[in-house]
């Protein structure tokens, strides 16, 4: 039927235009994907990535760290091969870890840390959050300066209480000294 070859070719090259043009894509047939390689290309970053990538190979890059929310479309995704990159194991790290424990455990297991030097060559999948020393950093910080600021919030609202309650108690004495002058 010339209408389903026309939605078949609609399809095919919908998922040709949306390749990386970094990357080699395939298809995996009709509705069931794309196979994206991107091994060896010498990326610094992620490329954008199809919705439909089942196949997903970026070993043998350059990329050192993943952007938050880089690959929460890629909902059908069923192999990512990752692993000899030159990653850089900071708090900026924690994004690509969880997303790869979710999603492919048996590729985290692959992963090795480039830097900072007290984590190289350690597996990613090996790492906690009290090894990341910017987070250990940052975290007392904020957690201070919510500190003080609810500490002010509080004695504010307490301030504010006192003095309501001592127009109530002053408005009171008032009324009866009217009452009694009477």
């Amino acid at each position: 039927t010339v209408v389903g070859f026309a939605i078949t070719l609609l399809f095919h090259m919908t998922q040709t235009e949306v390749c990386p043009p970094s990357c080699n894509c395939k298809s995996l047939g009709e509705m069931k994907g794309l196979h994206i390689d991107c091994s060896s290309r010498k990326l610094t970053e992620v490329p954008a990535l199809p919705v439909n990538t089942k196949r997903l190979y970026l070993q043998n890059n350059s990329l050192t760290t993943v952007p938050p929310g880089a690959l929460d479309t890629l909902r059908s995704l069923e192999e990512v091969k990752i692993f000899d990159n030159p990653w850089n194991c900071d708090c900026h790290i924690l994004y690509l870890k969880l997303w790869l424990e979710d999603i492919s455990a048996p590729s985290l297991a692959n992963i090795r840390c480039a830097t900072p030097a007290p984590m190289r060559m350690k597996p990613l999948r090996q790492l906690t959050g009290n090894e990341l020393g910017v987070c250990k950093r940052f975290l007392p910080i904020k957690c201070l300066e919510f500190f003080w600021r609810d500490l002010i919030l509080i004695a504010g609202t307490i301030i504010t209480l006192i003095l309501v309650a001592w127009a109530l108690k002053f408005s009171k004495k008032l009324v009866c000294q009217i009452n009694l002058s009477r």
